[in-house]
């Protein structure tokens, strides 16, 4: 058995950024710093949503609890396939985990729209948003105590899509602002 804290995924977590983030200004010959604090508001995005997603929401004894990875107990596979169980089938917590996803993603969708000039528009921030929530889903396969849900990935797809409204939202507004200011 395979046990993983909340401190030894933020260790993995940051290495991995500072690799890739290392690679990209190898490749560029350069940092650019101010873009580089911009980037660190989807770091913490990846941080905040690995936190919530892979481990207990309640302290165990004060502290986070563990992730635990076991070859054999994983299967079979706990997975959710049918859609928006959560209207029909209200168990505790339903309300707190509904908005909860969907809350989770909307600093995706707005962050991400804003620091990668690729996600120029609401559909493709909210397919990035799908992507992420889509591999989080597979990857808590991994952890018998975890479970993917096809609830889980429609609220997180709604949240970023919110995001990403907001986001260009802000956008048109801040452009139209400033064209009414230059015809003054």
């Amino acid at each position: 058995m395979l046990e993983i804290s909340f401190m030894q995924l933020l260790v993995i977590i940051t290495i991995l950024w500072v690799l890739v983030r290392g690679f990209a200004a190898f490749r560029k010959k350069g940092i650019d710093w101010k873009r580089e604090c911009l980037l660190l508001t989807v770091y913490i995005c990846i941080v905040v949503v690995s936190r919530i997603v892979y481990f207990p929401w309640h302290l165990v004894d004060g502290h986070i609890g563990i992730l635990r990875f076991d070859a054999e107990k994983i299967l079979p596979f706990w997975i959710n396939f049918r859609p928006l169980t959560f209207l029909n089938e209200r168990y505790h917590g339903w309300a707190l985990n509904t908005y909860g996803n969907i809350a989770m993603f909307i600093p995706v969708g707005i962050f991400w729209g804003l620091c990668f000039k690729r996600l120029d528009n609401i559909f493709k921030v909210t397919l990035a948003g799908f992507a992420y929530s889509f591999l989080i889903e597979v990857s808590q396969l991994l952890f018998y105590e975890r479970s993917s849900d096809i609830d889980d990935l429609i609220l997180n797809t709604t949240g970023a899509f919110i995001g990403a409204l907001i986001y260009f939202s802000a956008v048109a507004l801040i452009k139209r602002s400033k064209k009414n200011t230059v015809k003054v």
